[in-house]
């Protein structure tokens, strides 16, 4: 796990070293690298300088922050984070590069759905403009789009929770034969263990499910090269079910593996495993879901986490899981068959085991399976290597460990990796504030440790995440754009406050230079709303969105002009009906009593695109946004009498602030 070249033994496991060997390891590479940083005679550092005493640039600070962070946890203490600025000037890889700008009324060639983190959104970009071209509500209430305030997204959000907020993760587009299919994005809700279902014909969350026995979905996926199932991964450990039972006996808290249906969303089944849970993949076949796993000790705190130098991937045999379900080897727990996939069920006992637990430097972080499926690349974090697994080796090979093929040495705290379509990975590097270009079969044929396949790297500002080539997901990767997301900006942009924007950076790849950094090009910076975690790429080919609703994909009436009309249900319900077009409401005015339960239909009758309407009724929170031919539904109560203003808050006309309908709400007798 440490910063030492691996050798053999670090794919197939050593004697476990304590926290305090790990830690004297730790602290004497980052002395080697403070040792620059903090020279005898360096002078006090200056926010303004472009480096610090002792010839260390401001890269080496933030470098070493990050190091200590790394190891400060390791050792049970607080870490220092990451300091100062960086001027460093950009590597030119010398190439053809072209033009990432986009004209004025030109498109981009690509889409780019990004996951908002906190804001529980998905962000939808063009590529390689990087133009914000809208916002998706997912797990948030969202005003500017009506989200959560028309009866629909209102009870979806409701009963998938009812949470203030959410935290998107990892969106995943659905595939038909491992291609992008344009119908359907994945996404998880990493802070109250939730999945989300966004329908790309009207860029809409569709469906959320909340799923039981589960606390946080850190990873997400979908099968491919079909989507037949979503997977989701719970992180926290935790009794199942977590109802008072055993809150003090960790070794009997669990996490899950979780297979959803993604037509009906419907929980399918889970699998409970040893150690928790991270980030998963999909190999290209439908059989095996890899997933990265840390904390294999099962401690709570973190001395207890990080005793030993080694966790375990978990490779699930998903034909084999099921078929236990199917013949009926679970357990039932809220509802949900739990198929016991520990180390010392009997369903791993044999040659044909329903997980593999395949020993890898410890901490890892993340995997993502090549485009070709021949690989699964599973990242170090608090090793410098990327341990690459044969998932055809997964169902043939005696020694799990066998199934590591290689493990190349390409920097510091590597995190995630992605593909071009010539046979080269791209992984970032946390601590070195860099993405690194490597060569997958070179990598293979190499001895482990080695740094031979390294093509080249290029700086990032600073301390990058995920990173994302274009279709690097599916079988048809592009090779040429790739996006770093950096969790710092810094010196990057304009300051707005102690909260600092998000960068990412746009990179070409689509050069083979012989150069430092392999013929990468960084090309654009562009500060973004924290905290985007994960983004996915599509050729716009690929989707094809509505320009209007159509009124068979809704169950609610459709109004016309013609039947605008208030309907009284009985003494306390009241029934509105209302079209919506330029500069009037179907009703000029209606009356209900003080007290009635009202619900309000609206249909925009425009046929026009992008002729969207409000909706909305001051004091009753009621704010409804319609796209042409969309009909939405609201029920809220009219508890005070007076005169109420409708008003369209989409500007839509000349008589926009002429465009008005009134409810007025006679008082009760």
């Amino acid at each position: 796990m440490s910063t030492n070249e691996p050798t053999e033994d670090d794919a197939s496991g050593t004697e476990p070293k304590d926290s305090e060997e790990l830690f004297e390891e730790h602290e004497a590479q980052l002395n080697e690298l403070l040792a620059d940083v903090e020279g005898p005679d360096a002078p006090e550092a200056e926010s303004t300088l472009p480096s610090l005493g002792g010839g260390a640039t401001r890269r080496d600070v933030m470098k070493a922050g990050a190091a200590v962070g790394a190891i400060g946890g390791l050792a049970g203490c607080a870490g220092t984070g990451a300091l100062g600025n960086n001027t460093d000037t950009e590597s030119n890889s010398g190439g053809d590069v072209p033009d990432h700008k986009v004209p004025p009324g030109e498109h981009d060639e690509y889409y780019g759905f990004w996951s908002g983190g906190h804001a529980g959104d998905i962000r939808v970009y063009g590529i390689p403009s990087m133009r914000q071209l809208t916002r998706i509500p997912v797990f948030n209430r969202e005003p500017a789009k009506g989200y959560g305030f028309d009866d629909g997204t209102d009870e979806m959000l409701e009963e998938a929770g009812d949470y203030t907020w959410g935290d998107s993760h990892h969106p995943s587009l659905s595939e038909t034969d491992g291609k992008y299919d344009g119908e359907y994005i994945y996404v998880n809700d990493k802070a109250n263990g939730r999945v989300a279902r966004v329908n790309l014909t009207y860029f809409e969350t569709d469906a959320i499910v909340d799923i039981p026995n589960v606390q946080s979905v850190h990873g997400c996926c979908i099968q491919s090269p079909d989507t037949d199932y979503v997977f989701a991964n719970s992180e926290f450990r935790t009794p199942i079910p977590n109802d008072g039972r055993d809150v003090n006996n960790p070794e009997e808290y669990v996490s899950v593996f979780t297979a959803l249906d993604p037509e009906s969303m419907d929980v399918l089944w889970q699998v409970e495993v040893d150690g928790q849970l991270d980030i998963v993949d999909s190999d290209k076949d439908g059989r095996w879901v890899l997933s990265s796993s840390y904390n294999d000790e099962e401690g709570v705190e973190v001395e207890e986490m990080t005793k030993d130098d080694r966790d375990d991937l978990k490779a699930f045999d998903v034909p084999a899981i099921q078929e236990l379900v199917d013949a009926g080897e679970y357990e039932e727990v809220n509802g949900v068959p739990v198929v016991d996939g520990t180390k010392e069920s009997p369903h791993n006992e044999g040659d044909d085991p329903i997980v593999r637990y395949i020993p890898t430097p410890k901490s890892p972080h993340c995997v993502e399976v090549t485009p070709d499926g021949n690989y699964g690349m599973v990242a170090g974090k608090l090793s410098p290597t990327v341990s690459i697994i044969d998932i055809e080796k997964l169902g043939t090979a005696d020694d799990p460990a066998d199934t590591i093929v290689g493990q190349p040495k390409v920097g510091l705290g590597p995190l995630h990796t992605t593909y071009d379509d010539r046979g080269h990975a791209y992984t970032s590097l946390f601590i070195d504030s860099q993405v690194v270009k490597w060569d997958i079969e070179q990598a293979v044929n190499a001895e482990k440790g080695s740094e031979e396949p390294i093509l080249g790297k290029i700086d990032v500002h600073y301390n990058p995440g995920h990173i994302q080539a274009v279709q690097a997901m599916s079988t048809e990767p592009e090779g040429n754009w790739l996006v770093a997301l950096n969790k710092l900006s810094k010196d990057r942009f304009l300051p707005v406050g102690p909260i600092y924007p998000d960068n990412d950076q746009l990179i070409y790849i689509g050069n083979d230079e012989d150069n430092e950094t392999g013929g990468m090009e960084l090309v654009a910076d562009h500060p973004v709303y924290p905290e985007p975690h994960d983004a996915i790429f599509a050729h716009k080919d690929k989707i094809e969105p509505a320009t209007t609703w159509n009124k068979e994909d809704y169950e609610e009436e459709y109004v016309t002009q013609e039947n605008s009309r208030v309907e009284r249900v009985d003494d306390s319900t009241v029934e509105v009906y209302a079209s919506v077009k330029r500069s009037e409401y179907g009703l000029r005015d209606f009356t209900v009593k003080e007290g009635d339960e009202v619900t309000l239909t609206a249909t925009n009758i425009e046929g026009t695109q992008d002729i969207v309407h409000g909706l909305a009724i001051p004091e009753h929170d009621v704010n409804l946004a319609l796209a042409p031919q969309d009909t939405r539904q609201v029920t809220f109560t009219a508890d005070e009498p007076g005169v109420y203003w409708i008003y369209c808050t989409y500007f839509c006309s000349a008589l926009h602030l002429e465009m008005r309908s009134r409810m007025i709400v006679e008082p009760s007798e």
